[in-house]
């Protein structure tokens, strides 16, 4: 390549290098922000950070765990599902769990039959049967004493006529007789007397503790049916059919820790905001006839005012709003509840985190 060809080549890339460093430095028109950041609208408001909750008497949604363990058969609701307290929620495999109440049961229906048994005695056919074995005893007792009357008579009257061994037998027979008639006599008393009173209450009380097994046995198997404890809504299922729950909850792999099985709140018309005032910020809260407050969604322009529920008269250590496992013992916060009316349409959901600031009025 020749030389004059280079050297207009360098040229031409000296002249784009300057270009483009000049349309480099021409000021830009900067973008608008996506949304208007958080500011204060109080002259001397008061600034906390704010988790949404569900608008209960406690101020929280309501974490339900199961009260046994077991692989989950049903899912029976949906998130967002609108339910009544006492509504099924999940089933729990209760394979066993029913085998053995309707053993218990059983037990408890044998040992009834057998108390009923001893409360309706004497039965009837047995106290016809004591009484024929009476009147037969009454009779061999009359049929002895007639034969060694005989026999006696006619020894006294010629002790030829029959012989001692006869009538020692003759009155043996009798004694037997008698003996056999008193034997008879008490049975039949016996049995008209019905079942021993002890024993009665022996089976009575057997009946009550069979029984009472049997109603914990099926106690017991409705623990298997987790239900709703609150008129609500199904904010979170976290488990699905096949999972393994247990009372701690159901296991996380993303959290690596247990978590509630079902997540209910309040119907959403109303949503409530649990806000955290830093201790050294309390003197310069006012008053709760003078309280105002707004929360400002974050990532959004939404701003909500909100209306002062009460206070949590007790300062505790600040928690990690993000992951409420964690605790900061070097700074105490206190509680304080709000409540608004949900937007239609607004992206608010509760476990969200909001910007509150408190002011007076």
């Amino acid at each position: 390549m020749k030389p004059r060809y280079l050297f207009g080549l360098a040229i031409v890339g000296a002249l784009l290098a300057v270009g483009s460093a000049v349309v480099a430095s021409l000021p830009k028109s900067n973008l608008p922000p996506a949304f208007e950041p958080a500011s204060n609208p109080y002259e001397h408001g008061i600034y906390a950070n704010g988790i949404v909750e569900s608008d209960l008497a406690s101020g929280q949604n309501v974490n339900i765990y199961p009260e046994v363990q077991g692989r989950v058969t049903r899912v029976l609701v949906h998130e967002g599902q609108r339910v009544k307290a006492g509504t099924p929620l999940l089933q729990i495999d209760d394979t066993v769990q029913r085998a053995t109440a309707a053993q218990q049961e059983q037990q408890a229906k044998a040992a009834l039959a057998m108390l009923e048994e001893l409360q309706s005695m004497p039965r009837k056919e047995t106290l016809a049967v004591s009484r024929a074995q009476a009147t037969l005893a009454q009779a061999s007792r009359q049929a002895a004493a007639d034969t060694y009357a005989k026999l006696r008579h006619s020894f006294d009257t010629d002790p030829r006529s029959v012989s001692r061994d006869a009538l020692d037998n003759a009155a043996n027979a009798l004694k037997t007789a008698e003996a056999n008639l008193q034997v008879a006599s008490r049975q039949y008393e016996l049995t008209r007397a019905g079942a021993w009173v002890y024993d009665i209450n022996n089976q009575q009380m057997q009946y009550n503790a069979l029984q009472q097994a049997a109603n914990a046995s099926q106690a017991l198997l409705e623990r298997y049916t987790a239900t709703a404890t609150i008129d609500g809504v199904v904010l979170a299922i976290h488990t699905a059919t096949g999972n393994y729950v247990s009372p701690q909850g159901v296991y996380d792999s993303y959290t690596r820790g247990y978590g509630p099985v079902v997540v209910m709140g309040a119907p959403q018309d109303f949503l409530a905001v649990r806000c955290y005032i830093d201790e050294i910020l309390l003197n310069r809260l006012p008053t709760p006839e003078h309280i105002q407050a707004q929360m400002q969604v974050r990532g959004t322009n939404l701003k909500i005012p909100l209306q002062f529920v009460r206070k949590q008269p007790y300062v505790s250590p600040k928690i990690e709003l993000a992951d409420q496992r964690l605790e900061r013992v070097d700074l105490r916060v206190l509680p304080v509840i709000f409540r608004f009316r949900n937007p239609p349409g607004a992206p608010i959901y509760p476990g969200q985190l909001v910007d509150v600031y408190v002011g007076s009025k």
